[in-house]
C-alpha cells in the first residue's frame, strides 16, 4: 500500500518535496521489493545518481527491523521522502525496546555490519521512540546538480577485509 502524503500533512506534501510510504509484511521477501522500489523512486524523482545508495540504505534498515524490530503478523513501514538536497529513508517497526547499536564483527562474521554501512553511507541517521514501535532514519545529501557524484562520508569505515 502507497501513501501519497504523510498523515495530517496537506497535499501534496507538506514540507516535502516528495513523498512515499509503504507498509510491508515482515518477510524476508519484501526486503528486496522495499529496496528496489526506495531506488525506483530515487531515479524518479530525478537522482539516479544516488539510486543505489539509498537502495542499499533501505536494505539495512529494513534487515535490521526484519531481524530485530519485528513481531509476528505486526506491519513495517518504509518512508521514502526528499526535501531540498535530502533523501531519507526511514524504516519504523512495532519493537521500541529495542534500539539499534553499531557492533564491532570480526571478518568471519556473517552479521553485524549494518549499521557500519548505514553510518558509511548517511550524512545522519537517527532512532525516534514512537509511543508503540521506533523508527531509524538515515539521509543522504544529494547534489544540487545532477551531474556531481553524491557526496561520500568515508571517515571511521575500515574495510573489515583488510587488516
Amino acid at each position: 500500500m502507497t501513501d501519497s502524503c504523510p498523515p495530517g500533512l496537506p497535499k501534496p506534501y507538506g514540507p516535502y518535496d516528495h513523498y512515499d510510504a509503504v507498509t510491508y509484511t515482515p518477510y524476508p521477501i519484501n526486503i528486496p521489493r522495499a529496496r528496489r522500489h526506495v531506488a525506483h523512486l530515487t531515479t524518479t524523482w530525478g537522482h539516479p545518481h544516488s539510486a543505489g545508495d539509498a537502495a542499499l540504505l533501505a536494505r539495512e534498515l529494513c534487515t535490521n527491523a526484519l531481524l530485530h524490530g519485528c513481531l509476528r503478523d505486526r506491519l513495517f513501514r518504509v518512508e521514502t521522502s526528499f526535501t531540498g538536497n535530502a533523501l531519507r529513508v526511514a524504516v519504523t517497526d512495532p519493537r521500541g525496546e529495542r534500539f539499534p547499536y553499531p557492533q564491532t564483527s570480526s571478518p568471519d562474521d556473517q552479521f553485524g555490519r549494518g549499521l557500519l554501512i548505514v553510518r558509511t553511507l548517511a550524512a545522519r541517521w537517527a532512532v525516534e521512540k514512537l509511543t508503540v514501535g521506533k523508527t531509524v532514519w538515515a539521509e543522504l545529501d544529494i547534489p544540487k546538480h545532477p551531474t556531481e557524484p553524491a557526496p561520500r562520508r568515508l571517515e571511521g569505515f575500515r574495510n573489515p577485509c583488510r587488516p
